[in-house]
Order: C-alpha cells, then sequence, then structure tokens
C-alpha cells in the first residue's frame, strides 16, 4: 500500500525539518516548500494527501494556499500553522475551508492528531461514502443546501454553530455532521447546557479529581473526556453561566482542559459543535454572553429553517414519522386525509417537527382506523377554522378535480410572486426546480 503525501510548506528550516521528522515516523512522505509559488508548482505536480502551511510565508500567506487548494479538481485537508494566540488567522483560515490549525510552539502529540483525522478523509472510504445512521428529510431547495453544506462540513474540524428555532432538527443536523466525518468512528456527545445546574457545570464539563469538593468521592472524567476522539455537542448554548464562557473559551482555544482539583492541563481531541434557539449576536450586546466566545464558536454558521418556510417537504415527513410510530412498513402505515394533509401545511407549526411528530402520535390514538382527518389531529382552533374553510365539498366536483385547483392555485401564486421566475418559485413552494417543471407538465401550465 503506498504511504500517504504530505506537503510542508514553511520558509524556516528548522520547522520544516520537525514536521518532516515527524510524519516520516508516522509512515507519512514528505515533500516541502518554503513559499506559495513553490507550493502551488507542488500541488499542481503531485497527488498529496494533506497540507501543513505556515499562515506567514515571505510571498503571502497560507490564506492563499486554503484558497487554491479548494480551487483544484481533488481539494485535499489543508492545516495552517499560526503564532501562538493568533486566533482570528486560524478562524480566518477555517472559515476558508482549512481542516484545522496548530500553533506555534508546535505540539507534535497534538499535530499527530491532527494529521491522523485528516488522513481518514483521503482513505478509500471518504466522507461520502458513508451511510448515516439518520437522514434530513425534505427535497425543498434549502433541505438540499443544508445536507449539502454537512457533506461539506464534514470535512473540517471547525466549530459550527448550528442556529435554528426549537423542534427544527438542530441536534440531528449535529449528528449528521458528526455521522459524515472522519470522528465518526468516536463518541457523539450531546449536552443540553440549560439541564445542568450551574454549580456542577465546571465538575461536568472538565471532569474532577477525588476529594476535590465535598462529595467528590472518587475521579470523574467530564464531557470533553467523554467525548475524547469524537464530537461534543453543546445544545442550548446560551445557557451557560459567564464564569464557564470564559474556561469553555480557553478549553477550545487550547485544546486543553483542567479537571476540578487537578494541577496539570489534559490535552483534549474533540470537534466542538453548538446550538442555541436564542438569538447569540443580541446577547452579546447585551452582554450576558462573551463576544470572544461566540467568535470562537461561530466559526461557520448553519441555519436550520423552521418548517412553515418548507410546507413541501410536510408529506414526507408525515410518511416517516407514521411508520417510525407505528412499526409498519409505508405500505401499511395509516394514511391522511388530503383535506387532513393540506392543513399540516397551512399550520404554522410553532414547534417545527417535534410538534408535528407530537400531533401524529396524537392523532393516531384518535382516529376511528380508516383515514387520519383534520379532527383526529387537534389542531389549534383558529387554524382548523381556516383547513375547514377548504375542506372537500363532493358537489362542486371530484375530489382530483378540487385538488388540482387548489395546486394550480398555489403553483401560479408562486410564479406571479417571483415574476416567472421558476428557480424562485420552486423555492417557495418547498420543491425541487425539476419537481415544479414536471407539475407543471401535468397541470398543461408548462408555457
Amino acid at each position: 500500500m503506498n504511504k500517504p503525501l504530505a506537503l510542508i510548506v514553511d520558509d524556516e528550516p528548522d520547522i520544516r525539518e520537525l514536521l518532516e521528522i515527524t510524519l516520516n515516523r508516522m509512515a507519512i512522505q514528505t515533500c516541502s516548500a518554503e513559499n506559495v509559488a513553490g507550493a502551488k508548482a507542488l500541488l499542481r505536480q503531485k497527488p498529496f494527501d494533506l497540507c501543513l502551511t505556515d499562515m506567514k510565508l515571505p510571498d503571502g500567506n497560507g490564506l492563499e494556499l486554503v484558497d487554491f487548494i479548494q480551487t483544484l479538481p481533488d481539494s485535499i485537508p489543508v492545516a495552517v500553522i499560526t503564532a501562538h494566540g493568533n486566533m482570528e488567522s486560524a478562524i480566518l483560515a477555517m472559515k476558508k475551508g482549512a481542516f484545522d490549525f496548530v500553533s506555534k510552539p508546535v505540539d507534535l502529540s497534538a499535530l499527530r492528531l491532527l494529521v491522523n483525522n485528516a488522513l481518514k478523509l483521503s482513505e478509500a472510504g471518504s466522507v461520502k461514502a458513508r451511510q448515516p445512521r439518520d437522514s434530513l428529510l425534505g427535497e425543498s431547495v434549502i433541505m438540499q443546501e443544508i445536507r449539502a453544506k454537512i457533506d461539506k462540513l464534514a470535512r473540517s474540524q471547525a466549530p459550527v454553530y448550528i442556529s435554528g428555532e426549537s423542534g427544527s432538527g438542530k441536534e440531528l443536523v449535529a449528528r449528521l455532521i458528526h455521522q459524515r466525518s472522519s470522528r465518526s468512528d468516536h463518541a457523539f456527545v450531546a449536552i443540553n447546557c440549560g439541564a445542568i445546574p450551574h454549580e456542577l457545570m465546571e465538575s461536568e464539563f472538565f471532569g474532577h479529581k477525588k476529594g476535590s469538593f465535598t462529595g467528590a468521592v472518587s475521579d470523574k472524567k467530564g464531557f470533553f473526556q467523554a467525548a475524547e476522539g469524537g464530537t461534543l455537542f453543546l445544545d442550548e448554548v446560551a445557557d451557560l453561566p459567564l464564569p464557564l464562557q470564559v474556561k469553555l473559551l480557553r478549553a477550545i482555544q487550547e485544546k486543553k482542559i483542567r479537571p476540578v482539583g487537578e494541577q496539570q492541563e489534559i490535552p483534549v481531541d474533540i470537534r466542538l459543535l453548538s446550538a442555541t434557539h436564542k438569538n447569540l449576536g443580541d446577547m452579546v450586546k447585551d452582554g450576558s454572553f462573551r463576544q470572544d466566545l461566540y467568535y470562537r464558536i461561530n466559526v461557520i454558521d448553519l441555519h436550520v429553517p423552521p418548517l412553515r418556510e418548507r410546507p413541501g417537504d410536510i408529506p414526507v415527513l408525515v410518511d416517516h414519522i407514521l411508520v417510525k410510530l407505528t412499526d409498519a412498513d409505508s405500505q401499511h402505515r395509516p394514511v391522511l386525509s388530503a383535506s387532513a394533509l393540506a392543513a399540516l401545511q397551512r399550520y404554522h407549526f410553532p414547534g417545527n417537527v417535534r410538534e408535528l411528530e407530537n400531533i401524529l402520535e396524537r392523532a393516531l390514538a384518535l382516529y376511528d382506523g380508516s383515514s387520519i382527518e383534520i379532527d383526529d389531529l387537534n389542531l389549534p382552533a383558529d387554524s382548523r377554522k381556516v383547513a375547514k374553510s377548504q375542506d372537500f365539498d363532493p358537489s362542486l366536483g371530484s375530489l382530483a378535480e378540487h385538488l388540482e385547483k387548489i395546486e394550480r392555485k398555489a403553483v401560479t401564486q408562486a410564479l406571479e410572486d417571483n415574476n416567472w421566475d421558476k428557480t424562485a418559485a420552486a423555492e417557495q413552494l418547498g420543491l425541487s426546480l425539476r419537481s415544479l417543471c414536471y407539475r407543471l407538465k401535468q397541470l398543461d401550465m408548462d408555457y
């Protein structure tokens, strides 16, 4: 089997030699360049598996190489070497697509962890071939974009801040990023920061030594150690108290923690993902969330849309949830009437996907065993009134004709709203462009 090939870019001969020796001892072949021009020439000539580049180079900086590597037909993981404490450069590099960073003076154990994680992305079983255990359902344009972003983010170590309303699926997005990443063989540790008493937070996050406080009868590992080699997901990160925010910032920047009662810091290797339904930007302005921590966890922002913004995804979500709740296959699951499904697609869903699941679970206990009707959904009174006003009336024609009128009206309205731009209209309807074009042909509106 061929040895992996790494490119080392640094203008200091001592640093290049140190990195070459370290990687050679890991059975990795190396090539070196002392500037941006030399590195670009080598990248065009050889199929590298990894690039390590200093940030400051004689004819430019490492960010130029990060940008250049993103344009290559076969993009490779690239990590930047930054001056100690220069987190702004490291964050900018990861925003541009860098895999990770390492600070000078280079910690060789941290470097080896970084290199091993990066090389996993170049193995034959790449992240795109991995089959996730969970799935993010929906064919709306916005959900297709989110799935594409998840695939891209899985190839990085950059912290990701997942924003979105409660119940919109933020933890599922975090799990998918983990499952598609080089860390998928290690733990995914999900923590609800709002559920931990403040006086216990430091011990829960960083662990403690026996005897460090009353009740500490044995050593205990914290969340960071439990997620070693894997992913730590901090849900409702906005609920962290300010004193712990300071300690969390240091742990993220130094990649080390200090358990309560311990004198020495312990290196940790985790990927940090965080989420909240609150507006962290507003909390930074009012002083309840540290600005430096906000910028550190918000290297990349991924917004999960509320369910009401993608009503076209509701039918497939309903099918999936009913199969899961009834433990039946798709052919034997209960079905919703056309009017019940239409009512769900018009509903505001303040609780998003979680609320949809609760509504369907309640409906399964109420329906008569044939099909789930509007009354079985038990939606709020005002939404039921709107739904019932559009119920099917057999005296006005067949059910197919009634549904076609509703669909034709919705499609026409979307096209008019977007000046007959089909791509924009499809996005408004929560459909792919292909699906919209198919429906236009079926409705004889393809003109």
